[in-house]
């Protein structure tokens, strides 16, 4: 059985930002809330903290100071990922370096690698990395999905600990846990799939909708963690209308939208990504009214 870096809500971070840069006063209000909360880990430079348009610089800047904001009190995963191998090694070796507990890595876009090169792709930044390896399979984003085959023989590698598993399809997530086990450790990818997930035996979330509602999602994933689905179904279904707003745009928009209304720093996003449109942002800040969020 392989270490497992957290069990439960883990949230993939938004990075606050302005035209200035990142906002760190911003950052650290929310780390502290978050970890408030009950949240269980951090993920920081994922694709919801734009990591994709961040510099190299910034994104080391950004894991280390969030490692240090953190201080221990819950673990830190840092999103390494790019289609550049080279790139995520370096990006990797970075995150280590500043003490980040455990890495998250993305599918290569674009480059739509076969399964023998995800494997060569992976292994290799396992090889070199000296903290644990998340695997992140998300096709909707990167045109490329990890087989459920292909997470097993990932999963024969020493430090290849989990897979975020966001591909939407529940029937690939049961093969891949009937073939991994233990091995690999698989986290929900989709938050309107959180509880379907863990009933099949997901160790819990890496969560856009906890950037907005820490507290309600803990209590979501705390609730199968005790094998109480039906007050996890019940929390499922009562966020569902929030966690669709949170998508109703490409993510990190809407997240991004509703962490400023909230107060954490400028509704800022770097290009090409822009604002929220009205109709939709609206929207969004009406469910989170009716959960109780001020904004």
């Amino acid at each position: 059985m392989k270490k497992t870096i957290f069990s439960g809500m883990a949230t993939a971070m938004v990075t606050p930002m302005n035209a200035g840069g990142i906002d760190y006063e911003a950052m650290g209000r929310f780390i502290d809330w978050q970890i408030e909360s009950g949240i269980n880990a951090l993920v920081v430079m994922g694709t919801t903290g734009e990591n994709a348009t961040i510099e190299p610089e910034d994104q080391t800047e950004v894991i280390r100071y969030t490692v240090e904001r953190v201080a221990g009190r819950i673990p830190v995963i840092a999103g390494t990922g790019t289609n550049n191998t080279e790139h995520v090694l370096r990006n990797t070796r970075e995150a280590c370096r500043v003490g980040a507990d455990a890495v998250l890595v993305v599918t290569p876009y674009y480059n739509k690698a076969t399964q023998n090169g995800l494997i060569k792709h992976f292994t290799t930044v396992a090889d070199a990395s000296t903290v644990p390896v998340i695997v992140y399979n998300v096709p909707t984003r990167t045109s490329v999905n990890i087989q459920p085959k292909t997470a097993a023989a990932l999963a024969e590698h020493p430090n290849i600990v989990g897979i975020k598993e966001a591909s939407g399809n529940m029937a690939q997530m049961v093969e891949m846990a009937a073939l991994c086990g233990d091995r690999l450790h698989i986290y929900s990818g989709e938050d309107a799939l959180t509880v379907p997930m863990m009933a099949m035996g997901a160790k819990g979330t890496i969560s856009v909708l906890s950037n907005v509602v820490p507290r309600e999602a803990v209590a979501m994933t705390d609730a199968c963690l005790k094998g109480d689905f039906k007050t996890a179904a019940d929390w499922q279904c009562r966020l569902l209308p929030l966690i669709n707003a949170l998508f109703s745009e490409v993510n990190p928009i809407p997240a991004k939208a509703a962490v400023s209304a909230m107060g954490f720093g400028e509704d800022f996003l770097r290009l090409p990504l822009t604002p929220m449109e009205e109709p939709a942002r609206q929207k969004l800040y009406a469910e989170m009214r009716k959960l109780g969020v001020r904004v």
